[in-house]
């Protein structure tokens, strides 16, 4: 009885404590047949159990978190699960954690070798036969009666969710004009709660929303986001993309991203969301909350609530702020179930994140899908694989495509590509602190102008008959850097570049071979515009440029803490020989 009084009794202000939501667990009431999310200090001390709030029952331990598992996903589980039998299930409670599905209450895990071995050309047949009588109106009002009772067995959880959430919006909105706060929208079931949250929140439907189309998304993603942008007709919803790149393209170029080498989310997402933000507030400083949650992986778990130091920050005219960051998997459908927010279709096909469709991140399970959903596409991509695995020379293309072995590939081994990042030079024997660069292509005017965060560019003052360039020190006026077209035995072009003026030469010189490096190997992934917080760099098909006028040369493109070894080619192409 003292349970059910502190169940019941669900204190708010401890649960306030945003911290305190990721300690909660998922008990299971084997009489209302649905998960209770249940807080430490609802759980008996002596027994390990709980309360179920509505029926009273006793409840125990399911798992940590779960997702509900809706009839399209239910279906599959049928034919993996249950012997090719569809609806068997079908009035049955479902929910799931990665491979491990909850029947009733009872645990199945599907073994991984099935996501290998499972002919998905078969299941796909399968699946299409059964449509029809898996959306009965029985089949649909079962699954909504079970929602139905989730939802109202975690009402008390939910409200201090929102309360605790709508407290820090308006906290941190506080401190900025509202047509400065931004929503970035992926289409996920995160950045969805995110929006419809900040939203009511601040009562103001005429938000700016970004949506950040990588050009890799699910089809229903993009079909979500149309849906949304109809159905909130006063937000202002603009879509950012990157036309000027083609990912496969960039694929053949630079291999395929890998899990610690995933040059696509600045070329494809990042960069392009910098560009609109950049055209929407030029160089003011913005709020932007996003549902980024510390759930979702270890390194996300060691994030601030909000960030703003250049160092954490990806885009840095942002500081950023998730309101959902303690939330667990099933807070989330929580919310969007019981606020009646429309979400992905991805999700109710099984599909646990919905980011691009082929990222390196997704796990083997997310692969089986897309091989059933979009055959397709992952034909195409596989087939890639196998040939950009033959062409760096693995010894087994299927194997290393098929175990996921290409996901934990690092830097540049066996791409021509990798050859652009290192960076060549020779001392000058003439001239104290000069050194002679190798340059993949002609010295040019977007050399000279890739030195202009270093001060003042001035071509007046070199020496005429050697093309000489000079950079002044911006606030003394005196030369600090020389440049010059050179000529260098074993290199087909070359610059000589001598400081001078200066402290620290060895440390200028480092930076200088980061533009180096950068006009040598840029492959337009745009982190540069995502880093300059004046928003002065623009990388366009003409190439490369800096504004003079917008530079506050603040050095942040040439700081290694912010962008390693100065180009994030220089990462991801690097190998042994790259200095």
């Amino acid at each position: 009885m003292a349970n059910k009084k502190t169940t019941l009794r669900i204190d708010n202000e401890e649960l306030h404590e945003s911290s305190g939501f990721l300690s909660a667990q998922v008990f299971w009431c084997q009489s209302c047949r649905v998960p209770i999310i249940t807080s430490p200090e609802q759980i008996n001390g002596v027994n390990g159990k709980s309360v179920c709030p509505l029926c009273h029952s006793t409840t125990t331990f399911l798992s940590t978190d779960l997702r509900p598992v809706f009839p399209e996903e239910r279906l599959l589980l049928e034919l993996l699960l249950a012997h090719n039998q569809p609806l068997k299930y079908s009035e049955c409670s479902v929910w799931a954690l990665d491979s491990r599905y909850y029947i009733d209450g009872k645990m199945k895990s599907i073994p991984s070798k099935t996501f290998r071995t499972e002919d998905c050309d078969v299941l796909s047949a399968l699946i299409k036969e059964s449509e029809k009588n898996n959306k009965s109106k029985k089949v649909q009002a079962c699954f909504d009666d079970f929602k139905n009772k989730f939802i109202a067995a975690n009402k008390n959880r939910l409200n201090a969710l929102i309360s605790e959430a709508h407290a820090f919006i308006k906290k941190e909105a506080a401190n900025y004009p509202e047509e400065n706060i931004v929503l970035s929208f992926s289409g996920g079931k995160d950045s969805s709660v995110t929006a419809d949250i900040v939203t009511k929140a601040l009562g103001n439907p005429s938000l700016v929303h970004i949506f950040g189309n990588t050009t890799l998304e699910f089809p229903q993603t993009v079909e979500y986001a149309k849906r949304f942008k109809k159905n909130h007709p006063f937000a202002i919803f603009e879509t950012s993309i990157n036309e000027d790149q083609n990912f496969m393209d960039v694929c053949e170029d630079i291999g395929p991203p890998a899990r610690i080498m995933r040059w696509c989310c600045s070329m494809f997402k990042t960069g392009p969301i910098t560009r609109v933000l950049n055209s929407l507030y030029r160089n003011q400083q913005i709020l932007t909350f996003y549902g980024i949650r510390r759930a979702e992986s270890a390194s996300r778990s060691k994030y601030n609530r909000v960030e703003s130091g250049k160092e954490s920050v990806k885009i840095q005219k942002q500081t950023v702020a998730s309101p959902i960051i303690d939330w667990k998997d099933i807070d989330i459908w929580l919310y969007l179930l019981a606020e009646n927010v429309d979400f992905n279709d991805a999700y109710r096909l099984g599909y646990d994140r919905v980011g691009c469709w082929c990222c390196p991140n997704n796990n083997q399970r997310a692969q089986f899908l897309s091989r059933i959903y979009m055959p397709e596409n992952s034909k195409k991509w596989r087939d890639f694989l196998i040939r950009f695995a033959k062409r760096i020379g693995k010894p087994d293309p299927e194997e290393y495509v098929d175990s996921g072995a290409w996901k934990a590939r690092q830097g540049g081994n066996g791409l021509a590509a990798a050859d652009d990042v290192k960076i060549k030079f020779t001392n000058c024997t003439a001239e104290d602190h000069a050194k002679n660069y190798r340059l993949v292509r002609p010295f040019d005017d977007e050399l000279v102008n890739m030195f202009v965060p270093f001060g003042t560019i001035n071509r007046e003052l070199g020496r005429k008959l050697l093309h000489e360039v000079l950079v002044l020190d911006v606030r003394t006026n005196v030369p600090i850097i020389s440049l010059q077209p050179f000529t260098v035995d074993g290199f087909e072009h070359a610059v000589k570049i001598r400081t001078m003026n200066v402290a620290d030469h060895d440390d200028l010189q480092r930076k200088i071979a980061y533009q180096i490096r950068k006009f040598n190997g840029c492959r337009k992934c745009l982190k540069c515009e995502s880093v300059c917080k004046a928003g002065a760099i623009s990388i366009t098909a003409e190439g490369y440029h800096i504004d003079e006028k917008k530079c506050v040369h603040c050095k942040m493109c040439v700081n290694q803490s912010v962008l390693a070894m100065g180009c994030l080619m220089g990462k991801y192409l690097k190998t042994k020989e790259v200095r």
